[in-house]
């Protein structure tokens, strides 16, 4: 296999993850004795989402001095350079991790003037890497990805996200399930949505939808998408889904198609 030489920004943020990411999996195998705390019903914060996301901090603002910062668990750190903001999750899936399931990654976007131009999603138990750079391709380690070629919704996988305990949207995501279940070969709710857009990217995934997202959950993937020569957009607007909070990506034949039928469940 033929190695991928990195930009500097991107070897900027895969050592960041990998640096931040040391003990995750020393974390994940001594899942019984993590420290975990409620920040709210069904949703939960580790030890370790904290650890990862200082590190990341730390270790961002060190290189990039003056880039603002916007982390699930610490909120928003309003830089000095206006034009760039990092975007991050450090542990996008904690309810898989806390659960031993090996299924959820550190995710890090670069937003210069309110555009995605680089992003990197690192799973730490597994080793995969995932990898963009706007203009230059998304890899998954060093293998150039693209979206799936299939072209109707019945050959189809589909990814989604479902409302849990305390989130609203209940009625909303049955009916949707209830649309796109009959007319696909499968859906998947894996339960880590910055893994499930590279999974789209790669072409494993031919397409997904969900509503309720936040920026950290989606930025390093909208970008992976359009590398990949998918399209993405909000369900319900022409608004961009770091805006709405709602998602749907896929290539350019079933992003259509998705979008028809979850009309339909409105």
């Amino acid at each position: 296999m033929v190695t991928v030489l990195q930009s500097s920004l991107i070897q900027v943020m895969v050592g960041a993850v990998r640096k931040a990411c040391k003990g995750v999996a020393r974390d994940f195998g001594e899942i019984s004795e993590l420290q975990v705390s409620r920040k709210g019903p069904g949703d939960f914060v580790t030890a370790a989402d904290k650890r990862v996301e200082a590190a990341l901090l730390e270790e961002l603002t060190r290189v990039r001095p003056g880039y603002g910062f916007l982390g699930e668990e610490t909120g928003e750190t309003i830089g000095t350079d206006k034009t760039h903001r990092w975007i991050v999750d450090p542990i996008d899936g904690t309810t898989n991790f806390m659960h031993g399931i090996p299924h959820f990654a550190c995710t890090i976007a670069l937003e210069r003037d309110n555009e995605i131009v680089a992003g990197v999603t690192f799973n730490p138990v597994t080793n995969d890497l995932y990898w963009a750079e706007k203009g230059k391709g998304v890899y998954h380690n060093d293998r150039r990805l693209r979206v799936s070629s299939r072209k109707t919704l019945d050959d189809s996988l589909i990814g989604t996200g479902l409302p849990f305990i305390g989130k609203s949207g209940h009625a909303q995501a049955l009916k949707e399930l209830h649309q796109i279940m009959q007319r696909t070969v499968g859906i998947r709710r894996n339960g880590a949505c910055s893994l499930d857009l590279a999974y789209v990217a790669a072409g494993q995934l031919d397409a997904f939808w969900e509503r309720g997202l936040k920026p950290w959950d989606m930025a390093a993937g909208l970008l992976f998408i359009h590398e990949a020569g998918g399209k993405f957009g909000s369900i319900d607007s022409d608004a961009s889904p770091l805006v709405t909070g709602d998602l749907i990506c896929g290539n350019m034949e079933l992003y259509p198609l998705l979008l028809e039928k979850l009309h339909l469940a409105k």
